[in-house]
């Protein structure tokens, strides 16, 4: 129990040192880090592990430039990564922002380096400006990303590159999409200004916001007139575009928004599979709220013995698990927990689960396989490499975003079974 009321910046400081510590160890933001925190603290707290998260390369070049030795205790490092985060976007409260990081590391190592902890972030005020000039010398530093991650885009995208990393150490956007089945988008939209909300339309069915909210200052967000869904996610149910009445699949389904999406579109017979029961209860709360249903299983979608009745599918949706890394902004603890080998370890996750969900389209079927991610050997020469195996296959439509203000990267290829 912190001695520090929840509703003070040293708290924050304090609760993201040791969310942060825990994701250096490992752990994931995924797995549920911020909802043990106080609720009167976690907005703050959320911004300060997400945003020392995505500039860790940063943090951690200065630490290495403000330290004589290596710290061996792991939650004040963590503090003073959150405390120079905070430092760095507001400079106007430095003098808080030392005061209450000090209070903070009052309650970690029985308090023993709270002399350390003023004096390391005084000196990064003090040597600020040649400490940021000194990032070009170190490009995980000056870029906030893995050395093998720029390596990978560099090759992959030689113009690009710069544009795709400062996406991904950028504040994410944040769209909605509304349920037409219960509200027009013109209509939602004159709802929201109402609300002091300003909106863009984007695609069929989409709102961007002006700037982000949270869900519960969404006029009828509880009663399933909207969904938050990236823009670049919402392609997916039109480009599979399965008619009404037709048996479709989605293969990877949780937590359920391009499910909600195809179903939104059309009157489906829909069966939605996910691999744990928890991730499937997730899809059954999302259709409840807006008023949707679907069949919804738990299981392994490449063991097909577990799920299928041999009954074939006019349309599969194959969203399938990968590095993420076209959303690591959502993400930030993503870009530092992957290592250079977890791009060949899904490439094969999901070269098995392409041919084992191909069994299960019908000839003349579309499967529209898809990824969060940008590296090329998840997407295109993954798709190459499925269409040299399997001849009945043929290409419909192949295309590949790339993170920007406005949309996440995703990779989707259209394929259609020839009869």
């Amino acid at each position: 129990m912190s001695r520090l009321p929840p509703n003070s910046l040293g708290f924050a400081l304090l609760q993201a040192a040791r969310i942060n510590t825990a994701v250096f160890a490992g752990q994931s933001l995924a797995d549920g880090l911020l909802a043990r925190v106080d609720p009167v603290a976690r907005p703050a707290v959320q911004d300060l592990v997400y945003g020392s998260l995505r500039r860790y390369g940063r943090g951690d070049f200065f630490l290495g430039r403000l330290l004589s030795k290596p710290l061996a205790e792991p939650e004040v490092r963590a503090l003073l990564l959150v405390a120079i985060y905070r430092l760095e976007t507001r400079p106007d409260a430095a003098h808080t922002v030392v005061d209450q990081a000090v209070s903070a590391a009052g309650e970690l190592a029985e308090g023993h380096l709270r002399p350390l902890v003023n004096g390391v972030l005084r000196n990064f005020l003090r040597q600020q400006t040649a400490l940021t000039a000194a990032l070009v010398e170190d490009p995980v530093a000056q870029f906030q990303h893995p050395d093998w991650w720029l390596a990978r885009l560099q090759a992959a995208y030689p113009a690009d590159w710069p544009a795709i990393v400062a996406a991904g150490n950028a504040a994410p956007p944040m769209a909605l999409r509304v349920n037409q089945r219960r509200c027009q988008r013109a209509d939602y939209q004159a709802r929201l200004a109402a609300a002091g909300i300003a909106a863009t339309a984007v695609g069929e069915a989409g709102l961007a916001l002006d700037k982000p909210v949270p869900v519960d200052r969404l006029p009828g967000f509880a009663d399933g007139l909207v969904s938050v869904q990236d823009p670049g996610a919402q392609l997916a149910a039109s480009l599979l575009d399965p008619r009404p009445g037709s048996r479709v699949l989605d293969a990877c389904a949780a937590p359920g928004g391009k499910t909600a999406h195809l179903l939104e579109r059309a009157e489906l017979d829909l069966l939605a599979l996910d691999l744990k029961p928890s991730r499937c209860k997730r899809v059954t709360e999302n259709l409840a709220r807006l008023g949707l249903s679907a069949a919804i299983k738990a299981a392994d979608c490449a063991k097909l013995n577990t799920w299928w009745d041999s009954e074939p599918f006019d349309a599969v949706l194959a969203d399938v698990p990968c590095t993420a890394s076209g959303v690591v902004r959502r993400n930030p603890d993503a870009k530092w927990l992957r290592r250079e080998t977890d791009i060949a370890s899904f490439a094969a996750a999901q070269s098995r689960i392409l041919d084992a969900l191909w069994q299960v389209v019908r000839p003349g079927g579309k499967l529209l396989y898809a990824t969060c991610s940008v590296f090329p050997a998840e997407n295109g020469l993954q798709i190459d490499d499925f269409l040299a195996r399997q001849p009945q296959a043929r290409r419909c439509h192949e295309e590949q975003l790339l993170p920007t203000a406005e949309h996440d990267g995703f990779f989707y290829c259209l394929l259609e079974k020839l009869s």
